[in-house]
């Protein structure tokens, strides 16, 4: 049965622009032992969550070309919202069936086909509820990825829930869209500028503050015990060493990525990574460009002074 609003759970709900981090951050924090953390999951985005999924589940599992291209991809965009749900949710270990099952039970609950805003999420509340449960964990967690910009909105329906927003260096970001994902990441500095404001420009503006924290990409490779200290205090959660050492234990996300981009190099443990690749990355002009428009932000978070 599905949980009515506001919802009862306390999930962990990870937010950050694209290549700041926040598959690292949500493998790291599904190593604690009192957590399950899974990937991002994009439930706004098909046309709906109840008959478009059930479909779209159904193509997935008897391998239809339409929905079978390289990692999430399809072959038909009319299924690629849907058949990325359902293999998104597969990274996060919830199988076809235990999809489909709960897809039709909030259906059946609602009476609805799972389309407006409140009755995603709330089939996203009951697929958190399910992961705790199968592995005894004591909270479950996701990625919100760029929704975090609406996490006004998330922490109306979740009240228990905490929010932590990873934010990286955004020239830093931009060189790694540029040169590292230029098939789907921003092509200019000028674009990575304007799509990395708009997702850490606001939510820390409207957040409840004490349940929404930040933190920094380059903290968390450099000094990873002191920083993870800091989300766990901040959770709630008791310390554990296993933090530190998430490449030793099973992920479900590792298990079946459907080509995640980050999925290889989460596995490894924490280094340091490119902090300042902008430097080399990118040229003067480029840098201009980003800073002309994010200066702000970037004096505001501590990369520039």
């Amino acid at each position: 049965m599905s949980a009515p609003f506001p919802f009862a759970s306390d999930p962990i709900l990870l937010g950050g622009e694209n290549r700041s981090g926040t598959t690292l951050l949500s493998v790291v924090l599904d190593a604690h032992p009192d957590l399950v953390v899974g990937p991002e999951l994009d439930f706004p985005d098909p046309p709906n969550l109840g008959e478009h999924i059930l479909t779209a589940a159904e193509l997935v599992a008897r391998r239809d070309p339409r929905v079978l291209g390289p990692g999430t991809d399809t072959a038909d965009p009319h299924w690629y919202d849907g058949a990325h749900f359902v293999k998104q949710c597969e990274r996060f270990g919830v199988g076809i069936d235990d999809l489909t099952g709960l897809v039709r039970a909030a259906r059946d609950a609602l009476g609805t086909e799972l389309s407006s805003f409140e009755d995603r999420c709330r089939l996203i509340d009951d697929i958190g509820e399910f992961r705790r449960r199968a592995v005894g964990a004591k909270r479950w967690g996701l990625k919100l990825q760029r929704k975090i910009e609406r996490v006004d909105d998330y922490a109306r329906l979740w009240p228990g829930a905490h929010f932590v927003h990873i934010v990286r260096d955004g020239r830093d970001l931009a060189a790694s869209h540029i040169k590292t994902v230029p098939t789907w990441g921003y092509r200019s500095a000028t674009d990575a500028a304007h799509g990395w404001m708009q997702v850490v420009a606001r939510p820390h503006t409207v957040a409840p503050p004490d349940r929404y924290m930040e933190i920094r990409y380059e903290d968390l490779v450099s000094a990873p015990g002191e920083t993870l200290e800091r989300v766990v205090r901040f959770l709630g959660l008791r310390w554990d060493d296993a933090l530190l050492r998430h490449s030793e234990f099973e992920h479900s996300l590792l298990h079946r990525s459907w080509g995640h981009p980050a999925a290889e190099a989460v596995a490894r443990p924490l280094y340091t990574g490119r902090a300042g690749r902008y430097r080399t990355d990118l040229t003067t002009e480029q840098v201009a460009d980003f800073e002309r428009i994010a200066g702000p932000e970037l004096r505001r978070l501590g990369y520039v002074d």
